[in-house]
């Protein structure tokens, strides 16, 4: 076995480990007549009048899949959103597909069929709500006199800009009715469970899928801050709302205390963590010494890979003939802010700062991966590169440092052969990042 075919053996069983469809089976057991929730909170279903299942995320269909083979002709109803190309046929379900990241009309469609469902539930009945990475893009709701264009424009800017996931939330929960508590005080007095797999670094809840059952400790001003921070203009409408809110002329989100909240109750279910454990196991199964370095990556994707580049060739360094090749394990997402007008995503262009950095090293093979399978517009995944990716693309008349500048990766990796593929892989826990460092001659 080559390290490259280790490496896929390794970022395959990260996946599998944090598999979104399994984790729901993993939270939701029956116990009799009770539904036991993450071994956590136990539901009498005979106090239950009606199920209702609702949710939104690339792993949306597996997740909502898995809850009807515990709960089957239980569950009364309901909606999900999900990514193009990630759909299921969950019977009993109405199933969207929309646009993501930036939102279109299906999504809108979606995300008032879910609003429309909450409302229907009563006192008496459960809302299941299953959130995944993606959500906050495929639930879009915007407020009277916000329109999707509006939306899209200042989402598609942020994006451009670096905005991290956690900033983009705090203003897409502004210019929002389902996001930021809207769901929960939507579904009040229903009881409401809210089962997610975590696609940010920490995995707080009020930034999942931007928080629609859980309070919300953000403010329109908070949202007004991330606008300055980038400068970002245009969407005259979404600013003058974001402003009105500021000004207390539009309502803030529910907070902690708002009664739309005390019979709401949330679990993170799956998490990168559990894809680097996942991958930890395998990489010492195939013969590496697995580390787990970070599970909270951040930061702009060439500056990151450079630091990772760094510490890479520090512990290849400390390596002698004989000691056991090592495999080392990062999770979280980074960011890109687009300068040029290439494509690419922030795996891609990890990958490929990687790949500059190790030019003409021998034994470290690095990959960078979305767990969903997909990275920015493209139909990759991610990368895998090595010391020679660079001299693979000149030999083709490509130059690697002109393309990172462009945010062009996709087709240098594409031309090199290392991209990696997967398709739709039924979850979302951020990226991963793997190292595999042999020994050397150090004289070399």
């Amino acid at each position: 076995m080559t390290a490259r075919e280790d490496a896929r053996r390794i970022l395959a069983a990260a996946v599998a480990a944090a598999d979104a469809r399994a984790a729901v089976l993993r939270a939701l057991k029956l116990d009799g007549d009770a539904l036991v929730v993450a071994g956590e909170e136990r539901i009498p279903l005979p106090t239950i009048d009606r199920v209702w299942l609702i949710g939104a995320g690339k792993a949306a269909g597996g997740m909502a899949l898995a809850a009807r083979e515990v709960l089957g002709d239980r569950i009364a109803g309901g909606t999900i959103t999900t990514k193009d190309g990630h759909a299921a046929d969950v019977p009993g379900l109405e199933v969207w597909e929309a646009a993501h990241p930036v939102p279109d009309a299906r999504g809108l469609a979606g995300a008032a069929d879910a609003l429309a469902c909450a409302r229907r539930a009563g006192a008496g009945d459960l809302v299941l709500c299953l959130l995944s990475g993606g959500a906050s893009a495929l639930w879009p709701s915007p407020p009277a006199g916000v329109t999707l264009t509006d939306l899209g424009a200042l989402t598609g800017r942020l994006l451009s800009a670096g905005a991290t996931i956690r900033e983009l939330n705090t203003v897409r929960k502004h210019l929002s009715r389902i996001g930021g508590g809207w769901l929960a005080r939507t579904a009040h007095p229903a009881r409401v469970v809210t089962l997610a797999v975590s696609d940010v670094v920490g995995s707080a809840l009020d930034v999942i899928a931007s928080g629609p059952t859980v309070p919300d400790p953000t403010t329109f001003e908070d949202a007004l801050d991330v606008i300055e921070r980038y400068e970002v203009t245009g969407a005259p409408a979404a600013l003058a709302y974001l402003r009105a809110g500021a000004d207390g002329r539009q309502p803030e989100t529910p907070k902690s205390g708002d009664p739309a909240f005390e019979r709401a109750t949330a679990y993170v279910i799956a998490a990168n963590a559990d894809a680097l454990r996942g991958a930890a196991v395998e990489a010492e199964r195939v013969g590496w010494r697995a580390e787990i370095v970070a599970d909270d990556l951040e930061g702009e994707a060439r500056d990151v890979a450079g630091q990772i580049v760094t510490y890479a060739l520090e512990r290849q360094r400390a390596l002698h003939d004989g000691d056991a090749p090592l495999a080392l394990l990062l999770g979280g997402e980074t960011t890109v802010t687009v300068r040029g007008s290439g494509t690419g995503g922030r795996n891609q262009e990890l990958a490929l700062a990687v790949a500059i950095e190790l030019e003409g090293r021998e034994g470290i093979v690095a990959a960078s991966v979305g767990t969903d399978g997909t990275d920015g517009p493209t139909d990759a995944a991610g990368g895998m590169v090595d010391g020679e990716t660079v001299w693979r693309g000149a030999a083709r008349g490509m130059d690697a440092r002109g393309s990172l500048a462009r945010n062009d990766a996709h087709p240098f990796l594409r031309a090199t052969g290392d991209l990696l593929v997967t398709g739709p892989t039924g979850t979302n826990v951020c990226d991963v990042v793997l190292i595999l460092i042999s020994p050397v001659d150090q004289d070399s």
